[in-house]
């Protein structure tokens, strides 16, 4: 197992192989904020992005929506503040991530991150997903219970058995091209008035690269459609954080509703709006999740 240094623009120490990496040793979070690294694992290359923080708090591993690569949490990790350690992670064929040579589901998946985790020298870790990586964040708490400590789940259901989202909507959004406008974007991810959000679409995708219609978006699409969390949801006892939408047309707010009723120890917190507000405007959603994880 290796960990190859990648470049983003961004000076990154290079550590050799077998080694682990960690959080400075001092108490000031380092000012260059991140370094990211490209991991082998299974023969798959990811790419993996860290955010220091101050050293013995508990990271956060975020898991991002289908097709879109992780610096769709651009906004929240910097409304999160620089206390808090911060993994990233692009799955197979999204972002900077090259798609994997047979499709891959979510228990092989969540093994993977969970031998990241290890790699990068992390035993224990908070995980957020959000939308298709809540999906993934679910298969890895109740399969990696001992290295998830808490878990928030944003605008995610509960797989194959799961109330879906208006189909043309849902079909919209398999076109790229659904992205590049703002406006057109803020249509399918809000609920309510999308004119009055599109600045918000335009800041949370000006990096982010979006994948369309490939081979990879079908993997991920037969990922969940080949997955159902209902059967195991009393198996995640962590502490979880149940975040939807009340207007959502990709994820309808029953399926938040039912995770938080079947896993033991969860909280829903519904909001009035659609699907993304979470990433697009997190500074309303940061100070409860923060709250939650401390």
């Amino acid at each position: 197992m290796w960990l190859v240094p990648q470049s983003m623009g961004r000076t990154c120490p290079v550590h050799p192989k077998g080694s682990k990496v960690s959080a400075p040793p001092n108490d000031i979070p380092t000012p260059s904020t991140t370094a990211t690294w490209r991991s082998r694992l299974y023969h798959q290359d990811l790419r993996v992005d860290v955010r220091p923080g101050k050293p013995g708090a508990v990271p956060l591993l975020l898991l991002g929506g289908i097709g879109v690569s992780f610096e769709s949490f651009d906004l929240l990790v910097e409304a999160l503040g620089p206390d808090m350690t911060i993994i990233r992670v692009d799955v197979p064929g999204v972002g900077g991530s090259p798609t994997s040579p047979l499709p891959l589901g979510f228990p092989p998946l969540a093994w993977m991150l969970a031998q990241l985790l290890d790699d990068l020298g992390y035993r224990q870790v908070d995980v957020l997903g959000f939308s298709w990586g809540g999906a993934l964040a679910q298969q890895f708490a109740a399969q990696h219970r001992n290295s998830c400590r808490r878990l928030v789940l944003i605008s995610t259901s509960t797989g194959v058995l799961s109330l879906p989202g208006n189909p043309k909507v849902l079909a919209k959004m398999m076109r790229v091209e659904s992205f590049y406008d703002a406006k057109a974007a803020a249509a399918l991810l809000y609920g309510g008035d999308e004119a009055e959000h599109t600045e918000d679409v335009r800041r949370l995708f000006r990096n982010t690269k979006v994948t369309g219609i490939s081979l990879a978006y079908l993997y991920q699409m037969a990922a969940v459609a080949c997955w159902a969390s209902l059967p195991f949801l009393w198996l995640i006892r962590q502490p979880c954080l149940v975040i939807a939408g009340n207007d959502d047309a990709i994820v309808p707010l029953v399926n938040a509703r039912l995770l938080a009723r079947l896993i033991p120890h969860a909280t829903l917190h519904v909001f009035a709006g659609g699907h993304v507000e979470p990433l697009a405007a997190p500074k309303d959603f940061a100070p409860r999740i923060a709250k939650f994880l401390a």
